[in-house]
């Protein structure tokens, strides 16, 4: 059973910073891409960056400049840093994986429980 678990939300104060962690556990054949989601109270879900397998990146407009992704493919693990953080970036944020557990099959997209972020004015 493949597992995702992230950790490092937390409460802070605008300006000031969070690291994201997000470890992947279980069966795992391979992982291609990761992800990090966020959804905040009222609004759907929305993409916050992606890191390929390959090391393409991709931010949403929202945080580039103050969000970094970066992965550690030894550990299964991706990361997320957080600085400059503002109130609207409060959500709970979701690791996602797309993972095979067996070489002759094709990925599927994993998610974790999410983990709250939540920044103060």
């Amino acid at each position: 059973q493949v597992q995702l678990a992230e950790s490092g939300g937390g409460l802070v104060q605008a300006g000031g910073s969070l690291r994201l962690s997000c470890v992947a556990s279980g069966s795992i054949f391979s992982i291609n891409a990761m992800y990090w989601h966020r959804q905040a109270p009222g609004k759907q879900r929305e993409l916050v960056a992606v890191f390929t397998r390959g090391g393409s990146i991709n931010y949403a407009d929202a945080v580039k400049g103050r969000f970094t992704i970066s992965r550690d493919n030894a550990k299964n693990t991706v990361y997320l840093q957080m600085n400059s953080l503002k109130p609207e970036d409060t959500a709970v944020y979701y690791c996602n994986a797309d993972i095979s557990t067996a070489e002759v099959m094709g990925v599927q997209r994993y998610w974790g429980q999410g983990t709250q972020v939540t920044v103060s004015s």
